[in-house]
């Protein structure tokens, strides 16, 4: 029997706008097939991503069928909404190996993830074997371009110029929601509330096609309460793939979540009830910094594993002065005078033990593998003096899990 998913989305505050809403009510009181896409831009997800991924979770946990689209065709023509500029255009070899890659990503995060079995599908299967023609005769005569015109996603792009390549994104959305329809019987789209237009298209060609009703829901577009663009930061994107953002990078990421965040971010990143995250949230000042570390540790786990998630939070704890993990990591003492002169970053690679040799410390930096104070530093001859030192310490990292502190003595 399905749990009211609608109702677990909603009080967790993941429905921006949704379709029919008393018949999608009552469609999802059975089990219903629904999908969300994601297009292969990178070699990796993002925090961004994230959030679909979340409430795809929470439709298995209701009972709910899942299928991931991966646009392996579509990322060829690249969605203009919410962008300013075109989509770089991608060779098809790196679209290929984009869409292996997130697949991986998004089937690993659902394995730990109790429900039914999750079907990966990659649109390029029915998109590049379309005839163009037949295409247009079937699908492009219902849409009106007219209409098109007037949605949010493509009035942004029509004071810069709009290219024909992109105007067909939409079309070729609506198809996939069309073939899914067709192919597994699936009912619902699901996507960013910039996808809006791109998904009441869809919900209307099969309305058109096949004279019955489908459904449509949006997840709210996310910043941070400082206006940050979510998974976004100074040094870039907020990578799921180990080898882009460690896991302790990843870690650091949440556990410095603005206060104002974190109980929207519990709400939506982990799976604990919602009283409970009330309660841990309730706090201000320096209490809630439990629930941040909680928040962290939650979604490391979901991401890289447990074991991964116990390593970052032992090493995190340790950052802080007094923290009950502060012998965890290696420290090495400069004297005073020292460190107000400045060290050249290799000598004192080579001086803690980080690496054997100047020129494997220069080899490491080179190939952006060391941070200083979680900054990657690329830099061969910068000079670290007393101020980098915070809070007492400056964090060396080499790779992902070889941490280092160097303190004033």
């Amino acid at each position: 029997m399905t749990k009211d998913a609608l109702k677990v989305l909603e009080e967790r505050g993941l429905v921006k706008q949704r379709t029919h809403e008393e018949p999608l009510l009552k469609q999802l009181q059975q089990p219903t097939t629904f999908y969300i896409g994601f297009d292969a831009t990178a070699e990796s997800l993002h925090v961004g991503h994230l959030l679909p991924i979340m409430v795809m979770a929470y439709m298995r946990r209701c009972g709910h069928h899942p299928i991931a689209l991966l646009g392996g065709g579509t990322t060829m023509v690249g969605d203009p909404s919410g962008k300013t500029e075109m989509r770089q255009m991608l060779a098809v070899e790196t679209i290929a190996a984009y869409t292996k890659a997130i697949g991986n990503q998004i089937r690993a995060i659902m394995d730990v993830i109790p429900g039914p079995e999750v079907t990966m599908v990659n649109n390029a299967d029915w998109l590049l074997k379309l005839n163009y023609i037949e295409f247009l005769r079937e699908v492009g005569a219902h849409f009106s371009v007219n209409r098109m015109l007037t949605y949010e996603c493509f009035k942004i792009r029509m004071e810069r110029g709009l290219s024909f390549l992109e105007l067909n994104y939409m079309l070729l959305q609506s198809y996939d929601f069309l073939t899914l329809f067709r192919r597994h019987g699936c009912r619902l789209q699901i996507g960013g509330d910039d996808q809006w237009s791109n998904i009441i298209s869809g919900v209307d060609l099969i309305r058109r096609l096949e004279q019955e009703e489908a459904y449509g829901l949006t997840i709210p577009l996310l910043e941070t309460a400082d206006g940050k663009k979510m998974g976004k930061t100074e040094a870039g994107a907020v990578w799921l793939n180990p080898s882009l953002t460690s896991p302790y990078e990843f870690f650091q990421y949440w556990r410095n979540t603005h206060d104002k965040d974190v109980n929207r971010f519990l709400k939506f990143y982990t799976f604990l009830p919602v009283e409970e995250i009330d309660v841990l949230t309730a706090k201000e000042g320096q209490e809630i910094n439990a629930a941040k570390e909680r928040l962290a540790y939650e979604v490391t786990k979901l991401v890289h594993g447990e074991e991964e998630a116990v390593q970052a939070r032992k090493a995190a704890r340790a950052l802080f002065a007094g923290g009950q993990e502060a012998g965890a990591i290696p420290t090495t003492c400069i004297k005073g005078h020292r460190l107000e002169a400045g060290i050249n970053i290799v000598d004192l690679l080579v001086e803690c033990g980080l690496v054997a040799s100047k020129s494997e410390g220069r080899r490491l930096i080179q190939q952006g593998g060391l941070t200083v104070n979680e900054q990657r530093i690329g830099d061969i001859q910068l000079v670290v003096d007393s101020s980098f030192l915070e809070g007492g310490r400056i964090a060396l990292r080499k790779g992902k899990k070889d941490h280092h502190h160097v303190v004033c003595g």
